[in-house]
């Protein structure tokens, strides 16, 4: 422990610049505007049949993975802003579950026993701030638009942003999933309904 601390303080030592306070005449927000860029353009109308998660496809409409597009707004130089972005296999969708008007703190997750589970511990879409994130197979990208695999969201879904998939800083193969490990479900096993 000692060590690690010593590592840290050297390591901080290197800094070229000197440590600056950028957050403590910030007054933390209560409330955000977000801005809407593009709209999924997928085959799915419905929340039945919809995937729940990219790689989960039995029992969907198709029961495999579907292309889809998204389409981002004109006018605002998006062209430029997906420069590069080709040279990606995968790319994470962050999205506005603009159907879904309500949550609960617990629910009854589609996978394992019916058990309450608490919200933060599930993927349920009915959110406090319904806010998605899909990672997406990159098919290729044509001006505005992204052609994607593997789409989770409905017909319409509203676009708030896209990043690039970077497997050192995303991927964690060995990380713990809590209670979904106790289940003893595969990961992609089909939901209960």
């Amino acid at each position: 422990m000692a060590s690690d601390f010593r590592w840290c303080y050297t390591r901080a030592m290197k800094r070229k610049k000197p440590p600056q306070d950028h957050t403590s005449t910030a007054a933390p927000p209560a409330e955000l505007t977000l801005r809407v860029i593009g709209h999924v353009r997928s085959p799915y109308t419905e929340r039945f049949g919809t995937p729940r998660q990219p790689t989960v496809t039995e029992q969907t409409l198709t029961d495999t993975a579907v292309d889809a597009t998204i389409e981002l707004l004109p006018g605002h130089n998006f062209e430029q802003a997906l420069r590069d972005l080709e040279g990606f296999d995968y790319i994470w969708v962050i999205a506005w579950m603009h159907l879904n008007e309500s949550w609960q703190p617990t629910v009854i997750p589609p996978r394992g026993p019916k058990v309450r589970r608490g919200l933060f511990a599930t993927r349920s879409p009915h959110r406090p701030n319904p806010v998605a994130i899909s990672a997406l197979k990159l098919l290729k990208v044509e001006g505005r638009t992204l052609h994607v695999r593997g789409i989770d969201l409905l017909d319409g879904t509203p676009v708030l942003d896209i990043k690039p998939y970077v497997p050192y800083a995303d991927a964690h193969p060995n990380a713990k999933a809590g209670w979904l490990d106790a289940i003893g479900e595969a990961p992609d096993a089909p939901d209960r309904w």
